[in-house]
């Protein structure tokens, strides 16, 4: 069996600078960690990025320095959570190497589960960005970064997302996961697989979603149905 592979981070698509030095990378995740928590407290639509430059302690310069608008911001935090994701499946694959695809699928379910009840903002931003309010995409006053007004390297636009910034969250997820799963029960990530897995992720998200509705610490008896229809569908795509 190969070795399951370690899943290496991305930077965030809305990243205007990628940090270079340790100190300046530290202040990113200061500033995400900030976002994570505002967004349990006030939701998405009342936060700012003032707000999260107060709570980060950092200037509000350091918040545009790395993101036009809060946006941005919010679409860089779901770039993190599906790496801390792939790499917390990743890490309990590797420590079972024995799992048949039940626990597998177990490992996969488990921990988003597990971060869904303890991951700051992580229960309204898992992987993706919440739709845009009206007039959110071309920037508000309250919440606009000095890309178009005071910064000199940056042009018309830059706090405008761009398009592809909101590529579909579940593929990404899946293509991640497949990728784990398949080198770990020693198959190969195929199309016939990364379809099984994108339609798992799809219908898993939607009944997870149900589950903490249900209940804010997620229903158990929702989880299971969630995990026998799993089992069900993906099981033998991975035996």
């Amino acid at each position: 069996m190969d070795p399951v592979p370690q899943t290496r981070p991305q930077t965030a698509p809305a990243l205007r600078r990628a940090p270079v030095q340790q100190r300046s990378a530290e202040r990113l995740a200061r500033i995400l960690d900030a976002c994570a928590v505002l967004l349990d407290e006030t939701g998405y639509e009342r936060l700012s990025t003032r707000a999260v430059a107060v709570r980060a302690g950092v200037p509000i310069g350091s918040v545009y320095r790395f993101f036009g608008n809060k946006r941005a911001m919010v679409a860089a935090l779901a770039l993190r959570n599906l790496d801390r994701y792939a790499e917390r499946v990743s890490e309990r694959l590797a420590a079972t190497p024995l799992l048949d695809a039940h626990g597998a699928i177990d490992g996969v379910l488990d921990e988003f589960i597990a971060m869904k009840r303890t991951v700051p903002g992580f229960a309204l931003v898992d992987f993706g960005v919440p739709a845009a309010a009206p007039g959110e995409a071309s920037g508000t006053p309250a919440d606009q970064g000095p890309g178009v007004a005071g910064d000199p390297g940056a042009a018309p636009g830059d706090d405008v997302p761009p398009h592809d910034e909101a590529e579909d969250p579940n593929r990404l997820v899946a293509e991640r996961i497949c990728g784990l799963l398949a080198a770990h029960l020693g198959r190969p990530a195929d199309e016939e697989l990364h379809r099984k897995v994108l339609v798992g992720v799809e219908t898993a998200d939607a009944l997870v979603r149900l589950a903490f509705r249900t209940d804010p610490a997620g229903d158990p008896a929702l989880v299971d149905e969630t995990r026998l229809l799993l089992y069900a569908y993906l099981g033998p795509s991975l035996s």
